[in-house]
């Protein structure tokens, strides 16, 4: 009987392999380390802080080269994921990534930087903000539309409240650019807001109608929870933002929905948790490192940021306290992620 050998994959054919099915959220890592940076800055641990930006940054850089070299090598791969319902949407994690970068270099006064990837996050956003919804509705491939809405257009929400988190923290450098400033990030901040109630809509009447299974339920579907949290902390900046007319047409607007949103924010939090105990426990899904994962541990970190710096502003001890657990939750996340992400990383260069 003639012997057959079977030869693994190369470490070159493997890359490739990796390259072309990328996931087109996996800027989310860029997002989590960057929000738990800024939590951890706004916490008084501003030496972690600092690392951990640079671990973003660096996290940016590479996925910057990764997605230009996917696009060069499997330029059909990226165009069939902006089309699909399922995976479209995750490519707006790369504006939400640009911004939360853009607020942590902030913080270490590096505004000029801080300008640039703005910029090149509001760019992205513009462009992705109108060709991604129409790749997705337009393009008909028999299947409906409603039954692949998932958690993850939620990023869409994300990134236009992004910008807004980030474009409060710019100091203008004269009236003129104050008075722009302010109509862009108001502007932004709506947009975000009006997005998040219909993708709500949408996700909650895709429930309704075809139900979601334990395989469903993504960790995507926390996105729901940050996208409300980041709506906190943009409305705060934009409410602490110097007097121009935009800003003051819509101060009383966003200082009231920024409490209502917090709430709301904190009511998803234990039913999320309870979603993830049903998936796990109960029908067993194995809990293994996937992308998404970093799509959980950024709601996380929002939500910590949220609270702390609503405490903060409003005086409330309560919501702060708050916040510091929440703080210590998106931490231990996101070093467990992280730490299945440095397993995944070592399994794949070694062919296991």
């Amino acid at each position: 009987m003639p012997s057959s050998t079977v030869t693994s994959p190369t470490l070159a054919a493997r890359a490739d392999q990796a390259l072309a099915g990328l996931a087109p959220g996996y800027f989310a890592l860029v997002m989590a380390t960057g929000i738990v940076s800024v939590g951890l800055r706004t916490a008084g641990a501003a030496g972690v802080a600092r690392a951990l930006l640079v671990l973003g940054v660096l996290a940016a850089a590479v996925l910057a080269v990764l997605y230009i070299a996917r696009w060069l090598r499997h330029r059909e791969r990226m165009r069939a994921d902006a089309r699909n319902p399922e995976s479209a949407f995750g490519y707006f994690t790369v504006v939400a990534a640009c911004s939360v970068l853009a607020v942590g270099l902030q913080a270490e006064g590096l505004g000029m930087a801080s300008v640039v990837l703005l910029g090149i996050g509001a760019s992205i956003w513009i462009v992705l903000g109108y060709v991604l919804p129409w790749q997705v509705l337009m393009t008909r491939d028999g299947e409906p539309i409603l039954a692949r809405t998932n958690g993850s257009w939620f990023v869409w929400s994300v990134a236009s409240q992004s910008l807004a988190v980030g474009l409060s923290g710019l100091e203008p450098a004269s009236p003129v650019f104050a008075a722009v400033l302010g109509l862009l990030t108001v502007l932004s901040w709506s947009v975000g807001t009006i997005l998040y109630v219909g993708i709500a809509v949408l996700v909650i009447l895709r429930i309704v109608h075809f139900g979601i299974t334990p395989q469903q339920f993504e960790p995507t579907y926390w996105v729901a929870m940050g996208a409300l949290a980041i709506a906190v902390v943009a409305g705060a900046g934009i409410y602490a933002m110097e007097p121009v007319p935009m800003v003051d047409a819509a101060r009383g607007l966003i200082g009231g929905t920024v409490v209502l949103f917090w709430c709301f924010a904190l009511w998803q939090y234990p039913l999320l948790l309870g979603a993830g105990l049903w998936r796990h426990v109960i029908h067993r899904v194995p809990l293994r490192y996937v992308p998404t994962l970093w799509s959980m541990v950024f709601p996380l970190g929002m939500f910590a940021v949220a609270s702390l710096r609503l405490g903060h502003v409003e005086h409330l001890p309560l919501v702060e306290g708050i916040g510091i657990v929440g703080l210590v939750v998106a931490v231990c996340a996101w070093v467990a992620v992280f730490a299945g992400l440095l397993v995944t990383l070592m399994r794949g260069v070694r062919g296991t």
